[in-house]
């Protein structure tokens, strides 16, 4: 085992990005025996998107892979200070999703039929149970259904990543901040090696974890993928009398927003239906992505959640978050290696999943490595975006309307 180390070297296999999609692929990949791993974080681990990230765990998912790729995910929170000694904080609070009409109310019924598919305990609350378990939802007239997922809840970014790195260095891999990777270099059409600004390292297999910065890292091998950022924004508020953080989480898709207590104060953020996006082209390895909040946007969430929440507005912000999720054209993930390039994979294009289903997507990561993937993980592969025969306008028009429809009205759950 090879101890870790504070700089970059030569390594077997390169993980580029230490927010939790990349900390959750060196945990996975060291677990699953691969050996000589470092990862590379161009400024402090878990100090970019994942730090902006609200830590929603939902897995009542209107299709079965979403479902078991976050079911999975929570497993791992819950067993993981077990198995590592590394807590998660992962919060088991549960998650209710309203449905204000006849159709949402069918699309939590379609819901719940995924969910008898792949085993998560799901329950239709009655009025009262619903006002037993969020005392603080007041005003709930308009309200046609609700479904109660008793095993969802959230976790905090932080702690996320700091367990993954924490115990992937128990199992030798190195991790190495400050380290800009600024070149990968292909001969042969194989992976050779990195460059980064402190000098040229051997490697042998590159995963790109990146974020909305991975379309910027993929174009270094000479790769165009359409992996969009676009801007996502929650707030947080000054105290409000009866909000704790064990309350559920909480989801209103027709209003397009989402909440939960985040200790004694209020977190609301959401899916507005005019996203703002970012064309990769524009994206540089070693540019920052910062936004100023948007009081419309924030504002038109706190009103969806005040109807329902009268005290809300009464309440100051204390604080905004802003992070730039990469979105992709079909809404897929990018996950798994690029067929045209020996030695390079992805695990990118989130989709707002990054923080959430860190654990599911390192899992895809490492299974689309191995001799024969499923046919789910192999529908993420890179392969689909190359050669590219689409265009960089359309992409990015496509990947926005997936943000502004987060919450789909799905389809029927087909059964495997």
């Amino acid at each position: 085992m090879r101890p870790p180390v504070s700089g970059p070297r030569d390594a077997q296999v390169t993980i580029i990005g230490g927010g939790a999609v990349g900390a959750a692929v060196a945990y996975f990949l060291a677990r699953d025996g691969w050996q000589d791993i470092q990862l590379l974080e161009r400024r402090g681990l878990c100090e970019e998107t994942s730090s902006q990230a609200a830590g929603l765990v939902g897995q009542a998912r209107p299709t079965i892979e979403r479902a078991r790729l976050t079911m999975a995910a929570a497993d791992l929170y819950r067993r993981f200070e077990q198995e590592t000694g590394y807590p998660v904080d992962y919060r088991e609070c549960g998650a209710i999703r309203l449905a204000l009409s006849e159709t949402s109310l069918r699309e939590l019924r379609q819901i719940a039929d995924t969910a008898a598919i792949t085993g998560l305990p799901v329950e239709f609350l009655t009025t009262r149970r619903l006002r037993e378990l969020c005392p603080v939802l007041e005003r709930t007239d308009s309200v046609r259904g609700a479904l109660w997922s008793p095993t969802d809840g959230y976790l905090q970014p932080n702690s996320l990543v700091s367990a993954y790195t924490s115990a992937a260095r128990e199992m030798g891999v190195s991790i190495a901040t400050r380290s800009q990777v600024t070149g990968i270099g292909i001969e042969r059409g194989a992976v050779r090696a990195v460059s980064t600004r402190d000098g040229d390292y051997q490697t042998e297999q590159v995963v790109i974890a990146a974020g909305p910065w991975s379309a910027a890292i993929a174009r270094l091998a000479g790769l165009e993928l359409p992996a969009v950022p676009v801007l996502h924004e929650y707030f947080v508020t000054e105290p409000v009398p009866g909000w704790h953080p064990d309350l559920p989480c909480l989801r209103i898709p027709e209003v397009h927003v989402y909440a939960r207590g985040e200790g004694n104060r209020v977190l609301c953020g959401g899916f507005e239906n005019r996203g703002t996006s970012i064309d990769p082209r524009e994206v540089a390895i070693s540019s920052p992505l910062a936004a100023r909040p948007d009081w419309d946007v924030l504002a038109g969430f706190a009103g969806s959640l005040s109807a329902f929440v009268p005290g809300l507005a009464s309440a100051g912000v204390s604080s905004t978050f802003q992070g730039w999720p990469a979105f992709t054209p079909d809404g897929r993930f990018i996950v798994g290696p690029v067929s045209a390039i020996r030695g390079l994979a992805l695990a990118a294009g989130c989709n707002a999943h990054g923080v959430s289903g860190s654990a599911g997507l390192a899992m895809h990561l490492v299974e689309s490595l191995r001799p024969d993937p499923s046919p789910y993980v192999r529908s993420l592969s890179p392969d689909r975006f190359v050669p590219r025969t689409w265009s960089w306008e359309d992409a990015r028009r496509q990947a926005r309307a997936v943000y502004e429809t987060y919450y789909p009205m799905p389809a029927a759950p087909a059964r495997p």
